[in-house]
């Protein structure tokens, strides 16, 4: 057991993180933000700040392909992005939704609110997935 109080078998990876990572600017105003882990109360500064420094872009593609687990702190962070962006012109894109995720944003009504993209490479091509 460790200092968390989290049980695993000595040497396996931890799941209480979450790793962020800004891709390279593909076209002016995109910006693609790719993450892995879990994304809760505990390792949501990352992303926070990442999205933070995204002022100026048009359009922020959130690639949660990765992700395996989110709950509403992350849903809060993206929902406050969503409205700061809308505000300033600009607009938020969910891609690669798996299950578990997919479901938070079902039962708190936010997939109304994002477009949502199979994959990254479809969001920035451009075609949402049917709601």
């Amino acid at each position: 057991m460790d200092a968390g109080g989290r049980t695993g078998a000595p040497g396996a990876a931890r799941t209480d993180r979450l790793l962020v990572e800004i891709l390279p600017k593909r076209r002016p105003g995109i910006l693609v933000v790719t993450l892995d882990g879990e994304l809760d109360h505990d390792t949501a500064e990352p992303l926070r700040k990442a999205l933070d420094a995204a002022s100026g872009a048009v359009r922020v593609v959130v690639d949660c392909s990765g992700l395996r687990f989110c709950d509403s702190t992350g849903l809060n962070i993206l929902l406050r992005t969503r409205l700061r962006l809308l505000a300033e012109g600009g607009r938020v894109d969910l891609a690669g939704l798996r299950p578990p995720v997919d479901r938070v944003f079902e039962i708190t009504g936010a997939l109304r609110l994002f477009p949502v993209y199979e994959d990254a490479g479809t969001a920035l091509g451009g075609n949402p997935r049917p709601a």
